[in-house]
């Protein structure tokens, strides 16, 4: 087949086939090559051209310039997770383009971490205030099962009925939570919680 022939505004003044590349309207993109029979007046497809993009590159796209004269590489970080230095939550990047500004390639270690313009900092008020939280909350949960296992021995005790086996048994949980007691949850996260009786 003969090659068309196009004017200066890619309609063709000479019918016949023509290779055109493709690109994604929105983002200007690359997408493929393809070959394109012309009749006289007919001009090219939508979001195409007839120059070739280049080699391709690792970390880049191809696409269309914004004014669509020419091909650039555009950096293509689509699939990496970048963190929000406002907020440490993970963002998933799914547009072309650099990273997102207020975004960092480098994870928080903890979630009261603080972004100081390079580097993360722990903020380690709030990282001891949220531990002794954490601590408060299992020391209570500890005691009120010591507790409900406590109650009925102690009234089978009262009650002058209580199995001799049982004797044992509530002396070592009321041990148990009386050393619960004693645990400091301000010194929290180093804390070591008593071990439950085995009886």
């Amino acid at each position: 087949m003969s090659q068309a022939e196009l004017n200066n505004e890619f309609i063709a003044t000479v019918a016949g086939d023509i290779t055109v590349f493709n690109y994604y309207g929105e983002a200007r993109e690359y997408l493929s090559s393809s070959v394109e029979h012309l009749a006289v007046g007919v001009g090219i497809p939508a979001n195409s051209c007839t120059d070739a993009p280049g080699e391709s590159k690792e970390g880049f796209a191809i696409c269309r310039t914004a004014d669509l004269s020419a091909w650039e590489y555009v950096a293509d970080r689509r699939g990496e997770v970048v963190y929000s230095t406002e907020t440490g939550e993970a963002v998933a990047i799914t547009a072309l383009g650099d990273y997102p500004v207020g975004t960092t390639t480098l994870a928080p270690a903890t979630p009261y971490d603080k972004w100081n313009g390079s580097e993360w900092e722990t903020d380690t008020r709030a990282l001891h205030e949220a531990a002794v939280t954490e601590a408060e909350q299992t020391k209570t949960a500890l005691l009120a099962e010591a507790t409900a296992i406590i109650a009925p021995l102690a009234d089978a005790q009262a009650g002058g009925y209580i199995d001799d086996a049982d004797v044992t048994r509530l002396t070592e949980w009321q041990r148990y939570r009386y050393r619960l007691t004693k645990v400091d949850t301000s010194t929290a996260p180093g804390i070591t919680f008593p071990p439950k009786p085995e009886v």
